[in-house]
Order: C-alpha cells, then structure tokens, then sequence
C-alpha cells in the first residue's frame, strides 16, 4: 500500500476516535498502528494528520498538538511546547498568552477537570510543571462552547494524559546537557526546616511582639542586682536571633551538567470473569536543571533627560541621571522537577473506566547577589561619585506539588438509541512552602580607585529578612455529560446536555522576622574582597553576643493583612446541539448557566489576630473580597462543509473573565513575571466578552493543510496592571477599565518540500493583532496612558518550522523558530511610559537519531541567537536577563 494512502487511513482512525473521547485501549490499539507505519513514512506529517483530523471534526475552532509534535521540536514541558500553536505565547516559561491576551484569559484543565494552581501569584496552573512525557496531546479550543467553563478569554487548554497501552509497552530515557552561561554560579548552605520551633513558640507566647518592651510585659521581669528587666529580654531575643539559620555561606563553584531520566511501563489482559480487558501505565521522569544568568533592573527617573545614555556601554554609562536606582545582579538558580503517574483502566465492550494517579514536584533554589545604585535617588550612593552601592544578597528556596487523583468513565449504549455517557471526579491539591527566603542588605565602600575596600550594616532596621511562605489549595471537580445522537433524512443531529460543579479552597500564609540594629551606628562586617561571598555568615554567635542585634516579628497590625484565606464555587449545567445539514452545512450551538461564587478574606496570623481581637472576618471586609454573579453564556458556530477539501468557519460566544483570588484581596506580592511588588484591590469586577470568530481551513490529499482566520473580542470592564512608584522601586497594582477590544487575524500551514527538496516539509503559523483598552482617569489615578494596547497583547506572533525525515526513516530534524511583539508589562504612571516586554527571538535546532526500530537519540540547542529578555520604558531598557544557549543530548529505548 501506498504509504501516504497508508498515513491517510491511520490518520482518519485516530481522528475518529479523538473526536468521540480517548478511551484508553481504543486509542492505544490506533497509536500502536502509526508505529507500525513510522519507520517507512513521514513521523511528523503522519502524526499532524492525525491531530488535524480531530481539529477538522471540531464544531468549534480548536487546535489539537500530538505527543510526536511535542517530541519533535524536543520541548520538555506543556508550557514550551504550546508555544508552537497558533497565536500562543509563552511568558516566563509558565504562562500562556493566547491571540495576545494575558494569562488571565486562559485557562486550563486536566482531561476535563480543574485543578488548583501551585503558583502563589495566580489562579492559573503554571503549564511548566508538566512534563511533555506524560502528555498524550494538547486541545486549544479558541471559540467558545458551553459544554465549557464560562471562564473563557483567548482560549482553553486541556491538558490529555497519555492513558493504557493494549499491549506490553516499557521505555527508558536519560539525557544530559547544560547552559553555555552557566558552567559556573554560586551556591549556598540551604536550610529547607521553616520556621524555628523556638521562634514559633515565642510569637505566640509574646503576642507576636519580640520587642524588649513586648518581652518584659509578658514575663513581668523586674530589675534585679546584676540584669535589668531589659537586659534580661534582651536575653531572650538574642537566644531567638541564635535559632534562626544564619550560617548562609555563598559559594562560587562549576555547576553541574543539567540531567534527567524518564520511565514507563504498561500492559493490558484479558481477563475472564466477564470478558473485559485490564490495562495499567506507570511513568516516572526526574529532570535537574542548573542555571546562570546576570541580570539587571533600574526605575527610570521621571524627570530623565533625553539626551542621557540608552545602557550600559561602560562603566561610566551606567552611572547617569536616566536611572533613579540601579540593580545588577548574578541569579543561579537549580530547579527540580519529579513526576509519576499511574493509570489504571477497565473496559468492557462499549464501556470504559480508568483511575488515574498524578503527582508532580517542582523545586526552585534560587540566589541573587546584587549590587545597587542610586545615581538619582534621594539618597545618592554611586560608585563613581561616593564611593558607595548597595549589597543586597537573596536566597529563596521553593517547594511546590500537584497531587491528582481522578477517575473517568465513559459509556455507550447500542441498544438505548446509542445514547452516550461520560463523567470525571477528581480531587486535587496543590501545596506551596518558601522554608527558605532570607534577604540581606549592605552598604559596600570602594576606595578611589574603584576597588571593593569592605562592608558595612546601617544602623536601622530590617538589616536581615527571614519570610516563610505556606499555600494550600483544594479543588473538587466533577462533571457528566449526556450525549443523544440522531440520524435524520439528510440531517445528523447530537444533542448534549451535562453538569459541571467545582469546589475550590484556599490558604495562604506567610511569616516575616527582622533583626534590626539597635546600635544606630555603622558595623563593619567584612574587610577585603577575598572574604566578599562570606559576608552572609557575620551574623554568628559572637557577633550576636557583642552586638544589639534584636528579632522582630513584622507582622501587620489590622486591618492590614498579609495574608489571605479564599473559596470558590461553581455551579454550571449546560445544554449543546450540533446538526449536520446533508453534509454540507454544520450547525452547532447552545446555552450555559453558571452561578460562581468566591470570596478572598485578607488576614493576618489568625494567632495574632485572636489575641488583638481584631474584626478582620467584619461584613465590610467579606463583602469587599466577595464576586457572586450568575448568568447565562451562549454560543453558536456555523461551519460550511466543502467536501474533503476545505472548510468555512463562523463562531460566536458570550464569556466571562474573572479576577484571580490574590487579586482582590490588598494583600502585597513579588510578581514573578515583573519582579514588582504588586497589591490586590478589593471590588475589581469580572469583565464580559463577546468573541467572534471566522476560519477558512483547507486540506490536500497529501496532508498538506492551511487555514486562515480572523478574530474579534469586545470586552467590558477589562482588568488591567497599572505601576505606581516609589522613590527608588516600583509597585503595581490593579483597575478596571471601561472598554476593551481585541482583534486580528492568523494563519497556519503544513506543507510537503519534497517536490524541491526530498524529505523536507515547512509547519508553521503566524498571527497579526491589535487591542486597546479605554480606562476611566478618575480610576487610573495618574496613569499616562489612559487608552492604550491591552497588558501582554503582543501584535504579531510568528513560529515557523523547517523539517526533514529522512527516506529511510533513520534521521529526522528540525529547525524552529518563534518570536512574539512587544508587549506591555505594566502600564506607566506620573509621565512614565508604559513598561514594554520587548521581543525575544527563539530559535532551536532538534536532531533525532534512529539508529534501530527501538532506539532513539536526541540531540538538542535551544536559544541558538543567544538572545537575551529585555523590558523598556520610554526607549530605555529597566529589566535585562540573560538566557543563555543550551545544549542537550539524550537517549530513547523502547523494550
């Protein structure tokens, strides 16, 4: 048989399959049968049709990517990998942006379910966290129909794992690689136990108040013959001080090579008690990755002069009046990433059940040593011009976990008109725990030569920072849905009608102490530049002891808060219909109801707050943090049939964005996206779209394919990132604009080079698109633009993809490249601009290896340009990080 004819046919079943659920023997039987064609035909042409098939059954506009597509452009997570679809973009290695739009206008699920984020900062899950591994494929539905959640903004991503074989399958896989920036770093003693017992114990026992004063009231000292009442508090806080890890030793060394193994094994049987067949899969993957990378941060002065320097050609450059402060800083950071799952599954002639298991770990240790300036500040402290810069050493050490269990179930029933049942419950957390972040600050002095002479520690406050950091977050998803199909005269009609309930919990808190200088002068801490990576070990017991170093508690007083408790429900039924009108016009449609409830209370440390019987559960404060909203949310999508050959899409949807929990609640917050202290606001409101969308798709024999389309999304009550700022730093914060609009259009193609060049092939897509958001000046305060592009819409995004397979399906290669538009970061204040992420151009080269049917080696470079990230303002740059060239080498074997 023709093997393209062959590629065709495979294709079509597997797509047939995709398009009425993923059983789990039924898709492993097709999956075995692409394997069988891979070693005579194209491995990415075959699985593109594939995933093409289910995109072109889809009554709304999707787009589908494969576990081969994931595997081909050797992306290692969910996040990276969907970088590839059309109109998607990738921020901070973990964020989605889908058509432009921000984070808040995606969502994601886990094969239909919802799960809790681990990220501190948003409700959205961070896609890096999973594995490419465990994936089967991706879905991005980008217009709206109500058998999803009414949460929809740019596009929904459901995240499909990769379910039982029908037969024994096992496979092994180590790799190795490294960072070209990164064969050196720092590194430090890390402390991984949290908070002190002893220092636990004393908060409740003080009331939260470490002062001498707080210490004496409690224990009623009084002055004896050789202590005074305070001298003998004093005691006691230096006994604290001694308790808390302060032997943080840096260290400059090689870094090790990143590294990662990954295993699977799975079988299927019969067996005989009532005929149905039992599958299993079991997968583990451990990846260790080190990086390096310089970076730098500056506010940009409001006043700057034009004609001042853009950045950073020398020294002397770097010290003008553009900048209020000025960071440089060297971050290593050593991120671990485990994973297992198990999946259990039963079917039984139409009828199929699995239990599946997934556990996902991410760690992240990260220090930054930084040296800061001040050439425009009000207190002026420049190499150059004082002989003075700030130290600032920070170590930040952070667990996070996904524990999943869920169970699916789907059913057909012949004899009852072929009516279809499938339903999910699943029940996940998510835990997050900052045991270690520990912030340092020092005054360096230079002598007139420019040379590190030593450091001293002001005699003020907050000289050492100890943050404790703890999230749990609960959701309970389930859902049914009831599917009735009906075969009319020339009219195919399926009626679908389901439940959708979600029960959401969550906790955060965190706990700050700091040791002032009770001195109120100056103390050297370090002489000489040798000594320079040791100076965070000054704080040792004789220093403790010669020295009014004292422990405070830095929690806030109510109403402040700095902590936060959350819960979120959700009630949906929906009802959807899709006709086919003699295979020429497909209609398709319904109408959703949802009641969403949430509330996010700010708090500080319930001890503290029982003690200080402070009102912070009062009416006012519920209701500030409280969105209780119901409403209905339609959809209709009008597809034109042309044959096998193309297809016209037409698409409407009414949807809703809502804001995160953290968001409404005026609790403050690092941004990991901006590195900008960021502060909820209570009474920010869900903002209403109306998404309209249009798409001309075509298909050749050969799977060659291209589809054009153009979008449109009105949107009321936008919610937007605006800065605020400081005399030295920069903070942000949250409104709600009156009107936003998005459009643009996108295309995409697959299409066979073989006629010029035996054995290549070109994929890509690109998409080109505006926005602009009005925002009210009595509510932006002194924003400088109040009408302007909405946050994070980029205005073009490209990814395109030069393949080849080789005739004798030996090798196989590709170079891909992606780049997205400018976009905005952070709107600008007080005559500021607005703060633009500027374009990064990615460019990665992948070359598989086969050198037998079940053997696979993998040669990888990412980031071939060396580009770096950079963030402007008003044309100078106020963020740069290194990214550095990685290279990676690994090894496949199927048993």
């Amino acid at each position: 048989m023709n093997t393209q004819i062959k590629l065709r046919k495979v294709a079509l079943a597997v797509g047939a399959s995709l398009s009425v659920g993923m059983t789990a023997p039924v898709f492993a039987e097709e999956a075995q049968e692409i394997e069988e064609v891979v070693a005579v035909g194209s491995r990415l042409q075959g699985s593109a049709a594939a995933v093409i098939e289910e995109r072109k059954n889809q009554a709304f506009v999707a787009d589908i990517l494969g576990a081969e597509q994931l595997s081909r452009t050797g992306d290692s997570d969910v996040a990276s990998a969907l970088r590839r679809v059309t109109g998607l973009t990738l921020v901070d290695g973990k964020f989605i942006y889908v058509r432009g739009l921000g984070e808040r206008y995606s969502s994601a699920r886990l094969n239909g379910a919802a799960v809790p984020s681990p990220d501190l900062t948003r409700n959205v899950i961070p896609l890096d966290i999973f594995p490419s591994s465990i994936i089967e494929s991706l879905a991005v539905q980008k217009a709206y129909s109500p058998s999803m959640p009414a949460a929809f903004g740019g596009g929904n991503i459901d995240i499909r794992t990769k379910s039982v074989p029908s037969e024994f399958v096992a496979n092994i896989e180590v790799g190795v690689g490294q960072n070209l920036n990164s064969q050196d770093g720092y590194t430090y003693n890390r402390n991984e136990k949290g908070i002190p017992v002893a220092v636990q114990t004393a908060v409740v026992r003080y009331r939260g108040d470490l002062s001498l004063r707080g210490i004496v009231e409690r224990e009623r000292f009084e002055n004896t013959d050789t202590l005074s009442a305070a001298d003998q508090a004093l005691v006691i806080n230096k006994s604290l001080v001694r308790e808390l890890p302060r032997d943080i030793r840096v260290q400059e060394e090689s870094l090790d090579p990143n590294y990662d193994i990954k295993a699977s094994i799975g079988n299927s049987f019969d067996e005989d008690w009532l005929g149905g067949t039992i599958g299993v899969l079991a997968a583990v993957s451990y990846d260790n990755d080190w990086k390096y990378s310089e970076r730098m941060s500056a506010v940009l002065d409001q006043s700057f002069e034009e004609s001042c320097t853009t950045r950073l050609e020398t020294e002397e450059d770097a010290v003008n009046s553009c900048y209020v402060t000025m960071k440089d800083s060297k971050v290593t950071t050593q991120t671990e990433k485990m994973s297992g799952v198990f999946n259990l599954g039963y079917k039984y002639e139409q009828h199929n059940v699995s239990y599946s298991k997934i556990y996902l770990e991410d760690t992240e240790d990260e220090s930054e040593l930084s040296i800061s300036q001040s050439p425009n500040g009000s207190t002026v402290r420049t190499i150059a011009a004082t002989g003075q810069a700030y130290r600032n050493y920070d170590f930040n050490y952070e667990e996070r976990v996904l524990d999943i269990d869920q169970v699916v179930g789907q059913h057909t029933f012949m004899d009852y008109m072929g009516i279809g049942v499938d339903w999910q419950y699943t029940e996940s957390k998510a835990e997050t725990k900052i045991p270690t972040n520990i912030d340092y600050d020092f005054i360096d002095n230079y002598g007139d030569d420019g040379a590190y002479v030593d450091s001293i520690v002001t005699g003020d406050d907050n000289r050492i920072l100890y943050s404790y950091t703890e999230m749990e977050d609960n959701v309970k998803s389930y859902s049914g849905n009831l599917t009735l199909p009906l075969y009319l005269e020339n009219i195919e009609l399926t009626f679908k009608a389901g439940y959708d309930f979600v029960d959401r919990a969550r906790v955060y808190s965190t706990s700050s102490f700091a040791i002032h200088n009770e001195t109120n002068i100056s103390i050297p801490v370090n002489t000489g530049s040798d000594g320079i990576n040791d100076i965070t070990a000054y704080l040792n017991d004789d220093f403790v002891s010669s020295n009014d170093f004292l422990l405070a508690f830095n929690e806030p007083t109510a109403p402040s808060a700095d902590d936060y408790i959350a819960a979120q429900k959700i009630d949906a039924g929906y009802f959807e219909f899709d006709a086919i009108f003699d295979n020429t016009w497909r209609l398709s449609g319904g109408i959703r109801y949802e009641d969403f409830k949430q509330v996010s209370i700010g708090t500080s440390s319930l001890i503290f707050d029982r003690i200080t019987h402070s009102t912070i559960y009062s009416e006012e404060r519920i209701l500030a943090g409280t969105v209780n909203e119901d409403d209905f949310y339609n959809a209709l999508s009008m597809t034109y049939l042309g044959g096998e050959k193309y297809q016209i899409r037409f698409g409407y949807g009414e949807t809703v964005v809502r804001p995160d929990l953290r968001e409404l609640v005026p609790v403050s917050y690092f941004d990991p996206l901006t590195d900008i202290r960021t502060f909820g606001v209570a009474g920010l409101k869900s903002s209403e779209l109306q998404n309209y969308d249009a798409r001309f798709e075509y298909y050749m024999d050969n799977g060659d394919n291209f589809s054009v389309g153009a979008f449109f999304k009105d949107i009321t009550s936008p919610i937007e990132t605006v800065l605020q700022v400081g005399d030295e730093d920069y903070t942000a914060t949250f409104v709600n604009g009156e009107t936003g609009e998005v459009y643009g259009v996108e295309a995409e193609w697959l299409y066979d080079l073989s006629g010029v060049v035996s054995g290549f092939f070109t994929s890509g897509n690109v998409t080109l698109s505006d926005s602009e958001v009005e925002i009210d000046p009595a509510k932006s305060g002194n924003l400088t633009n109040p009408t302007k592009r909405m946050t994070g819409h980029s205005k073009y995004v490209v990814n395109l993809q030069l393949n080849y397979d080789s005739a004798d399906g030996q090798h196989s290669s590709s170079l891909v490249y992606n780049v997205f538009g400018e976009r905005i970061l952070a709107s600008g204040i007080g005559g500021r601009e607005d703060a633009f992420e500027q374009p990064f151009h990615s460019l990665d080269f992948v070359y598989t290896w086969y050198p037998d049917f079940n053997s696979q080696v993998k040669f990888k470079v990412q980031n071939l340009l060396d580009e770096e990230q950079e963030v402007t303002q008003s044309d100078y740059i106020v963020r740069q990080k290194e990214a550095g060239t990685s290279v990676s080498l690994s090894y496949k074997y199927e048993f």
